[in-house]
């Protein structure tokens, strides 16, 4: 088993990092700066901030908060919301981002995803996947931050995504976004069996143990959270000792060497 990557995910609307339930119920719960300092002081791997209104208000991130926000973090930042052209993915990797996440546009345009390959590598783009469940063994893809429907199937839109050069995928699970109640282990299995890219499983994590779970049970490649984090039940340093304790490995552990 690779090492896990732990990584806080910090949802922004306007100036302020929020959080939601099934990305919906927007409640105000830090600023970016404050909170992507802690979080990284913590032992984050990466980051993950998101604009989660941008597409939704077809417009741009605030690129000079997330400079704010980069200019003192030291780990990689995965960047996303309101892409839509390669200038947008530019400036985004400018004010900071190590790696740029797109939703809306690349399933409105999937041969934007070969043109962002071929312009930045693939190591730098990302595919954001919001999905949820229509009936057995069938998630359906969301876009404008969970709130659009496609009609497109979530499994067969990662294949694509995936044929066209993404190199990493993060998938978000908007029937578990927001419960604590635990990942959607069918979703991540239903990817994790075919993709030779990274999976970042998003959506659920409640307890040390939903997350321990989600790994042995789906095997992705890092887990993405948020409201355990922003409302205290647990610190990265003690999510990854737990992981520990369970024998599934972490980045702690290639720097205790």
């Amino acid at each position: 088993m690779p090492n896990i990557r732990i990584i806080p995910r910090l949802d922004i609307k306007g100036p302020n990092v929020v959080k939601g339930i099934h990305m919906e119920g927007l409640r105000v719960v830090g600023k970016p700066r404050e909170l992507a300092l802690r979080y990284c002081a913590q032992g984050a791997d990466e980051l993950m901030y998101m604009d989660i209104v941008a597409s939704l208000y077809q417009r741009n991130i605030d690129f000079e908060l997330l400079k704010s926000v980069a200019d003192d973090i030291f780990i990689p930042i995965t960047v996303g919301g309101g892409i839509r052209s390669i200038n947008d993915m530019r400036q985004a990797l400018r004010a900071g981002a190590d790696k740029v996440a797109i939703n809306t546009f690349a399933i409105h345009n999937p041969e934007f995803i070969s043109d962002a390959v071929n312009t930045f590598g693939a190591q730098c783009v990302v595919i954001s996947i919001e999905a949820k469940k229509m009936n057995e063994d069938h998630w359906e893809a969301y876009t404008d931050g969970g709130r659009e429907r496609t009609g497109i199937d979530a499994v067969a839109w990662a294949k694509k995504a995936i044929a066209m050069g993404a190199g990493e995928i993060v998938l978000t699970s908007i029937d578990k976004e927001g419960t604590k109640k635990g990942f959607d282990l069918e979703l991540i299995r239903a990817v994790t069996a075919f993709a030779p890219i990274p999976i970042i499983a998003h959506g659920g994590a409640g307890s040390l143990a939903s997350m321990a779970d989600a790994i042995k049970a789906a095997n992705p490649d890092a887990l993405a959270f948020a409201s355990m984090l922003h409302y205290g039940d647990a610190a990265i340093q003690e999510v990854k000792q737990y992981l520990g304790l369970c024998h599934i490995p972490t980045r702690n552990d290639i720097l205790d060497l």
